[in-house]
């Protein structure tokens, strides 16, 4: 887990490094949340690991019958046998064997970098049946039935052969974020480029940091700093920043001590190297009574991630996506010795699977009565472009 040098009031660590396991959670929706509360009681040190977007079937009653290619478990975590945590200039090392992981990693000589795979992803929608989707959505949001959703398409490609921890070291040069993360899991693979937090527990407080509202960098600095100022004032972007902070503060309540819930920055606007985001920060008090885990399962999924009413647009988007998102809009996290977590969203990432060469990229976009269709399948090729630059597409 890599913070690439941003730092926020929030952020404890600059790199955290966990490898090996002493124990470990596999778990499967139905009882994914309480099997991994009851194993947090049992090791309640470090735990690494991460929720996939369909244990959403577990919190309310819904289902997933989408193909789904990658295998992820639905559930995993781990106690490491191996730590090492990075802040400013001091390692630590917590580990049996400290002494000799410091003399591998001295031993270690910089790898250079492997040549672009050239691996061209195939789009599950054309253009043109993901615009008809977004007008057919957009009948919904005529009708009532929702407000906003996020609808999400994949990029794909059967037979892919891929040095991943490679992609992941370009990826992260290329678009470091504040909540990247490399994790393998037998065959697995996710390689992440997040700038985005779900939820972090800092002493007895929550914090959630949605994301919601895009804008493309440019390369001339005058033009860039307008393209920020139009999208900090963009009423379209405000709406659908607004009304999930508006779930996001809702879904805290069910772990608050009663009237602590508050937006803390609303529209903020924060630069990364390929676009702009608008991030608002909701916090809470955390009910002395509500565990951690629950923390977390009150607000799963998160709110970026779905829609208003939430339990509507997670319906619908069932209907209208055509692969399961799996550990896409899921999280990954840590859960620390001192009763403290932190968990991202998985967005701007590949998923792999080396086993079946099943390599995937799943990009989404709020949909709103005003959004217009072309626009959003630009922005979503806008938040993919990294990922298809590291794969030489």
């Amino acid at each position: 887990m890599d913070s690439n040098n941003f730092s926020d009031v929030y952020g404890k660590y600059d790199a955290l490094i966990a490898a090996g396991s002493k124990h470990q959670l596999h778990a499967t929706i139905g009882t994914a949340f309480d099997e991994l509360e009851l194993f947090r009681q049992e090791h309640q040190g470090w735990l690494f690991g991460f929720l996939t977007y369909d244990l959403k079937n577990e919190v309310e009653e819904l289902t997933s019958a989408n193909p789904d290619h990658l295998h992820f478990p639905d559930l995993y975590f781990f106690e490491p046998e191996h730590l090492i945590i990075i802040k400013g200039d001091g390692i630590t090392i917590i580990s049996a064997n400290a002494s000799a992981i410091l003399y591998q990693i001295e031993k270690q000589k910089i790898r250079q970098s492997l040549p672009s795979p050239g691996i061209v992803l195939q789009p599950r929608f054309s253009k043109e049946e993901y615009v008809d989707s977004v007008d057919q959505i957009q009948q919904h949001i005529v009708r009532g039935d929702i407000y906003v959703t996020n609808f999400c398409q994949e990029f794909y490609a059967d037979g892919a052969e891929i040095e991943p921890l490679d992609i992941f070291n370009k990826l992260n040069a290329l678009s470091p974020n504040p909540f990247a993360c490399f994790f393998k899991h037998k065959e697995l693979y996710l390689i992440c480029a997040s700038p985005e937090r779900f939820l972090a527990k800092r002493g007895n407080k929550l914090i959630s940091q949605p994301i919601k509202g895009t804008a493309k960098r440019q390369t001339d600095p005058q033009l860039d700093e307008q393209t920020k100022q139009q999208l900090q004032s963009n009423p379209k972007e405000q709406q659908e920043n607004v009304m999930i902070v508006d779930l996001v503060r809702n879904d805290l309540t069910h772990s608050a001590k009663h009237g602590t819930v508050q937006t803390q920055e609303l529209f903020g606007i924060y630069s990364f190297n390929q676009v702009h985001q608008m991030i608002s920060t909701v916090v809470c008090e955390l009910d002395e009574n509500i565990s951690t885990v629950q923390a977390i399962k009150n607000s799963f999924p998160m709110g970026s991630m779905t829609g208003a009413p939430k339990i509507s647009a997670m319906q619908l988007m069932e209907q209208y996506e055509k692969s399961k998102r799996g550990l896409y809009s899921g999280s990954v996290g840590y859960f620390s010795p001192d009763g403290d977590m932190d968990f991202n969203v998985v967005i701007r990432s590949l998923l792999y699977n080396a086993e079946n060469k099943y390599l995937s990229l799943h990009v989404g976009s709020a949909i709103t009565y005003e959004a217009v269709a072309e626009q959003e399948y630009e922005e979503c090729l806008v938040k993919a472009s990294a990922m298809f630059e590291v794969l030489g597409s």
